[in-house]
């Protein structure tokens, strides 16, 4: 072999290692550490920078009492029990030299339900100081709900909940009990405690928010309030916005549970349901929502969306759908002023964070890195581009930012072209559509 081509060869292989690399290994943030999820890769969209706070980060634990135990359903009745939730909240914080702000999330991979995938704990990096000093404010910040999937945790989307706390949000992300990682059970539990738990999170988080010497005094305005949820999580958060369950939902949750038809109230024909709204929630964002493809909303359904949604979806979404599902939900909801980002091409997994380093070590079950990635997508484009979006719909809605209204200004003929706030050529592989109520 000659000298030059021993050079070719040896240049080739380096160039094909980098590649392999993950990019969170090889990009660094200024110089000032490695690259972590949510931080801004060259061709970000404007919107996806941190914003002016320093984040402080707090897990706390709540009980609600007296709820159905529906794993436990038999011949149509089921025991209660108290259901504990663990909540993470990410707030604006005080800066202090004294604190980095650097924190290391305890995760798991794997998923307790199933043998072949035995949970692996593991830590991740994110932006964040540890129980650190609220930053007051008069009147306080809208407070920001986060609902995961069907498994997931509170942390799949700590890119977003960072950032929008470093924005001047509160915000929750819950563990739903009997759906995370660590505690899957039946299916029943999701489609019956997703909205429930959103509801009883938001109103013991306001209620913290008027109590005495606690982390939220005085942090949240309750009257404006958004919900954000992933999957099995944007199918309660659609629920908590208006949209009724449809009766073929009641019937499947009864053929599930045992006979049990708690679900009855949470659907449109419900007059019970209809009391659940919550006028202080003025946004909803939902991820790849589950649902509608599987019949959980009917037309009437759709039409009782009261609150402004912004929907994301991947074209190719095989477990949500996207033209029976997402883009029926997004044609449907003709109540309510509503927008549709497309990644096209993209399959189900656009909210999450990227997939971590420990998913990537040879021997893993596949699952454990496709539980993250994007077969089409680079899962940290994805993280900014909906950092971007969400920041520009949130700020309209919560915080009447008016000129945000411009990144949202999208035609639909525009697609691949240049859009407000993107680089040139950057908006490749994207679709947008708006639509005001009827």
């Amino acid at each position: 072999m000659s000298y030059k081509t021993y050079t070719q060869v040896l240049l080739f292989c380096i160039c094909s290692f980098a590649y392999l690399i993950p990019i969170s290994a090889q990009l660094k943030d200024g110089g000032a550490g490695e690259f972590l999820f949510g931080d801004a890769l060259p061709d970000a969209p404007a919107l996806a920078a941190r914003g002016e706070f320093k984040v402080g980060v707090q897990t706390i634990e709540l009980a609600n009492p007296n709820q159905l135990d529906i794993l436990n359903a038999a011949e149509g009745k089921a025991p209660t029990y108290t259901r504990s939730l663990k909540v993470e909240v990410w707030y604006p914080a005080v800066p202090t030299r004294a604190k980095e702000e650097f924190e290391e999330y305890n995760e798991v991979l794997g998923m307790s339900s199933d043998p072949k995938r035995p949970l692996i704990p593991f830590t991740f990096k994110g932006r964040a100081m540890r129980d650190a000093t609220p930053l007051k404010t008069k009147g306080g910040y809208p407070l920001i709900i986060v609902s995961h999937g069907y498994v997931g945790s509170r942390y799949i989307m700590t890119y977003l909940t960072e950032h929008l706390a470093s924005q001047g949000y509160v915000v929750a992300a819950i563990d739903h009990t009997e759906s995370t990682f660590s505690d899957a059970g039946g299916f029943a539990s999701t489609l019956l405690n997703r909205a429930k738990d959103i509801h009883f999170v938001l109103d013991r988080l306001a209620l913290f928010s008027k109590g005495r010497e606690n982390l939220l005094t005085g942090m949240v305005d309750e009257q404006n309030i958004g919900v954000i949820g992933y999957s099995m999580g944007g199918y309660g958060a659609l629920n908590v916005g208006g949209a009724g369950y449809s009766d073929f939902a009641v019937q499947f949750f009864k053929s599930i549970a045992q006979g049990n038809d708690a679900l009855q109230s949470l659907a449109a024909s419900s007059p019970a349901y209809q009391k659940t709204f919550d006028p202080r929630v003025k946004a909803i964002v939902a991820f790849a929502p589950w649902g509608m493809e599987k019949g959980a909303w009917d037309a009437e359904g759709l039409k009782g969306l009261k609150v402004p949604t912004l929907l994301v979806s991947g074209s190719q979404d095989d477990i949500s759908g996207y033209e029976k599902g997402v883009k029926a939900i997004f044609d449907g909801a003709t109540s309510t002023e509503r927008y549709l980002l497309t990644y096209l091409n993209a399959r189900h997994n656009v909210a999450g964070n990227p997939p971590p380093a420990a998913a990537l070590k040879p021997g893993l079950h596949f699952d454990e890195y496709y539980r993250y990635a994007e077969p089409a997508w680079d899962e940290y484009r994805i993280n900014n581009i909906n950092q971007h979006f969400v920041t520009a719909f949130l700020g309209m809605k919560l915080k009447k930012k008016e000129d945000y209204g411009k990144y949202l200004d999208i035609p639909v003929e525009s697609t691949g072209k240049e859009w407000e706030g993107f680089l040139p050529r950057a908006c490749t592989g994207l679709e947008f559509r708006k639509a005001m109520p009827e």
